[in-house]
């Protein structure tokens, strides 16, 4: 029981950051590779508030900071890009990552940085006879409210509708009088608020950041946003879950006395290599037909 609350906790947290990826991709059909990076980014930003100010203050601060370091990135890495080659941007994204990383290396000297304890959330509670910490029973319930506050902000507002229209066809929303630099600069803020909150609950269980720690999360986030059906939000969320659990289970298992805990990643990219082969579309994605 342990493994499967712990396995729904993570891939909660997965599914904020796969939220990211998808958006992204649904309207620029562009891999943000810096998103796991921001995702990051925010874990550093937490560590310094805290040492400066009450953590009442340090939350919002984060969420706060993360966003605007998410709509910088994408106004000067991806909008002067907007008419080039996919590949010039994918290099830009790539280029992005690389630069956070080594800036956080400056700053944090390559050491690991402790994540300061969180009340509440670092407590611990015990659950059908399991014991753990109360962010693995927040992280899915407020993974959840986000997701539908997110679904209702795409179905029934101006901008959400224009989010759609943009996804569907970007050429012929901005010939709509659609303001596509907004709808990207929102979608990327979204994004970005997302994995703050995913990165506030993932450091609250692994309570140590260093310039790479979101390059793991960010990778299996995005083969959950593939896995699901990259374009879709529920296929995103659907797939993190799965992978979240997954792994863990995996972690719970051993043959021969060996555990399988070593093996508990490469599953994740096993899981991506047989989608791709099976179903390259993901559970949830839309074929796309090449009209000639």
């Amino acid at each position: 029981m342990d493994y499967i609350l712990a396995g729904i906790s993570v891939g909660g947290q997965y599914a904020l950051i796969a939220i990211g990826y998808t958006m992204v991709y649904g309207i620029l059909r562009l891999i943000n590779f810096a998103h796991g990076d921001v995702f990051m980014v925010a874990g550093l930003i937490m560590i310094y508030a805290t040492t400066a100010m009450p953590l009442y203050l340090s939350i919002p601060l984060v969420l706060i900071i993360t966003v605007l370091v998410g709509f910088t990135i994408e106004r000067v890495a991806y909008k002067p890009l907007r008419t080039a080659p996919r590949m010039s941007v994918m290099i830009s994204a790539i280029g992005v990552s690389y630069m956070l990383q080594n800036v956080a290396l400056y700053i944090t000297g390559g050491l690991a940085k402790t994540y300061p304890a969180i009340p509440f959330l670092s407590d611990t509670v015990t659950i059908f006879g399991a014991t753990t910490k109360w962010v693995t029973v927040i992280t899915p319930v407020l993974t959840i409210i986000l997701i539908i506050a997110l679904v209702l902000l795409i179905r029934f507002t101006k901008i959400g509708i224009a989010m759609r229209a943009v996804s569907k066809d970007f050429e012929t929303s901005q010939l709509m009088g659609v303001k596509i630099n907004r709808v990207i600069s929102v979608t990327f803020i979204i994004g970005s608020l997302l994995a703050a909150v995913g990165s506030i609950l993932y450091f609250a269980n692994y309570p140590s950041v260093v310039p790479t720690s979101g390059a793991m999360p960010g990778l299996k986030s995005f083969v959950a946003a593939v896995f699901g059906g990259i374009g879709s939000i529920p296929g995103a969320v659907i797939g993190a879950f799965i992978i979240g659990i997954c792994e863990n289970l995996i972690r719970s298992l051993s043959i021969g006395g060996v555990s399988l805990t070593p093996f508990s990643d490469a599953f994740t990219f096993a899981l991506l290599i047989v989608i791709l082969c099976v179903r390259p579309s993901g559970l949830f994605g839309e074929k796309t037909i090449d009209k000639v």
